[in-house]
């Protein structure tokens, strides 16, 4: 293995009845709470009620920030910020998924420090010298997985560039994860969550090392378990086994355990390209936001050029493509020699492997252009939703 610093602070407290069980200890020492959320969402499903009813009976000072909308904004951010100082709050609390809590990241370090974050640490990688204000966030929508780690994206729309950065001082102190919060999520919402989750594990999967690897073995057990309990999710969105599953894969896909440093640089291809104006080419669920886009960009692993494939077909990750058989193109798990990557196989695949394997081997795994039955020819990817043929509706 290559040498790595692992590091993560959050601490999770997870699982049914949490959040009442330990929001007022762990607000203990602090008076004054800045308490940031979406939209309505958690107002109609009763969570800012049981939020707020806690805040009440231990005597906190509420400042609220709402209005926090998917992939926040810079002058949001300054937003919170400056109502941060004014009020002189002694901690954030996020309520909601990864566009409020990025945005409370970003504000922790807005409202402390002296200079223009976005041209110190979101425009270049900056050094965080300084200690933020502490963050507590309550999850809502498992996908982003932002509630254990430092990431944060922000849209400047003045200059028009939307980028991310993770520093580990941004780490929210803890993260309260109810699997029931997130039952209230409309089921498209829902499994567009499932296809983030997806897509952040295969970015890292597919980068590098190529050899065997610890993160690599994670990283197969998290997508066998995403596609488990997303394909029951759909069956049953009220599963609670499913979606506590789909929370906790959330949080472990993005937690840093499969993504060193140097594979967080590789795997930001597919999101740099979601976060674009013209991101979400294509997209597989109908409801915006960045679960949408990231299902709409597939296959995730664009890199050209590889020199070896393995493949991700059945009894690797539980599946096979269509539900059929389709022809081997070798063992799938000890034999194997590579991995899939980038749309154009035909003209990227080395032509060591022999006539027809690169095909064989795509089709085992589901690889096809839907209707069309064969392989998408140079870039193109109308049609091509192996997500949707291989991970979810094969069942």
């Amino acid at each position: 293995m290559q040498n790595f610093i692992f590091q993560n602070a959050t601490k999770v407290y997870f699982g049914k009845g949490c959040v009442k069980e330990y929001l007022a200890c762990l607000l203990r020492g602090s008076q004054r709470v800045l308490l940031a959320y979406g939209g309505g969402s958690i107002k109609a499903n009763g969570v800012y009620g049981q939020v707020m009813g806690i805040l009440s009976a231990t005597g906190k000072t509420v400042v609220e920030f709402a209005d926090i909308r998917p992939n926040p904004t810079y002058a949001k951010v300054q937003q919170g910020a400056a109502l941060a100082r004014e009020e002189k709050v002694d901690i954030i609390l996020g309520i909601g998924g990864g566009s409020v809590i990025d945005c409370c990241k970003a504000v922790a370090m807005a409202a402390v420090y002296p200079g223009d974050i976005w041209d110190d640490f979101w425009a270049r990688p900056g050094v965080v010298d300084f200690e933020p204000l502490p963050l507590g966030v309550i999850v809502t929508v498992a996908g982003t997985g932002s509630e254990c780690n430092g990431g944060a994206v922000i849209t400047n729309e003045e200059k028009k560039i939307k980028t991310g950065r993770d520093y580990p001082a941004c780490n929210p102190r803890f993260a309260l994860m109810d699997p029931t919060y997130t039952l209230s999520l409309p089921k498209e919402q829902m499994v567009s969550g499932g296809f983030d989750i997806l897509s952040h594990i295969m970015e890292a999967y597919f980068s590098w090392p190529d050899e065997d690897n610890v993160s690599d073995d994670i990283a197969e057990a998290l997508m066998q378990g995403v596609i488990r309990d997303l394909r029951a999710s759909v069956k049953d969105p009220q599963d609670y086994t499913a979606r506590s599953n789909l929370m906790w894969e959330s949080a472990m896909a993005e937690n840093r355990i499969t993504a060193s440093e140097m594979r967080q640089k590789c795997r930001e291809s597919l999101h740099a390209i979601i976060r674009a104006p013209a991101g979400g080419l294509h997209r597989l669920q109908p409801r915006p936001g960045a679960g949408s886009a990231a299902s709409g960009l597939l296959p995730p692993h664009l890199r050209a050029g590889e020199t070896k494939i393995r493949p991700l077909c059945h009894p690797c990750l539980g599946h096979s493509g269509r539900g059929e058989e389709r022809g081997r193109a070798g063992p799938c798990r000890g034999g194997s020699t590579g991995r899939f990557y980038s749309g154009a196989w035909p003209a990227h695949y080395p032509a060591a492997a022999g006539p027809g394997r690169c095909e064989n081997a795509a089709r085992h795994c589901g690889f096809l252009q839907s209707g069309a039955g064969q392989l998408p020819q140079n870039n193109e990817r109308r049609n091509f939703d192996p997500f949707a043929s291989v991970f979810l509706m094969d069942q």
